[in-house]
């Protein structure tokens, strides 16, 4: 007597139908327009008061006795070219070098035409500019003479966080150093 088994079926279980079985997710819910436009609303009024603040928004305060105000006022008035002396930064930057320079910085910097930010220090990014009548750039012949200009400058003014960059008569970078 033979018995039959009966045969495995090769495919796993038939998919089900939708709705058969697993429970199906609800369907998002969906803003409601009221909503939306309220959003829409508060996103411009924020846009409106921003820009009222950024633009001052207020009057002068004439009660205000703070000395802030007037200090940017004072400083934002015309300068003379230096000091109450009358002489350039070029030429103030020539007595620095004459009184405490080395014999081959004074040499150089008898080289300089004119100084320009050496006045205007903040200790912030003070960048001061040297110009000279040599000629050739870093590459040239007198870039040992734009360093010594440089070496100069550092040795004469003092900042917390300044750069001085020297120039040749072109208007070429020579040297540059922090001083």
């Amino acid at each position: 007597m033979s018995q039959q088994h009966p045969q495995q079926p090769t495919q796993p279980c038939p998919p089900q139908q939708p709705g058969f079985g697993a429970p199906v997710p609800p369907p998002p819910k969906k803003r409601g327009i009221g909503k939306i436009a309220g959003l829409g609303c508060a996103g411009v009024l924020t846009l409106f008061l921003v820009a009222a603040v950024a633009t001052g928004g207020g009057g002068d305060d004439s009660g205000d006795s703070s000395n802030k105000d007037k200090a940017v006022t004072a400083d934002s008035e015309p300068k003379k070219a230096g000091p109450a002396t009358g002489r350039s930064q070029a030429e103030q930057f020539r007595d620095c070098v004459a009184e405490s320079g080395t014999e081959t910085e004074k040499a150089a910097v008898e080289h300089v035409t004119k100084v320009t930010g050496a006045d205007e220090r903040n200790d912030v990014l003070d960048a001061a500019e040297v110009y000279t009548d040599f000629s050739g750039g870093l590459t040239g012949p007198h870039q040992g003479e734009g360093k010594l200009v440089a070496s100069a400058f550092t040795s004469c003014y003092e900042s917390d966080n300044g750069l001085v960059t020297v120039y040749d008569e072109n208007g070429e970078i020579l040297a540059n150093a922090n001083y």
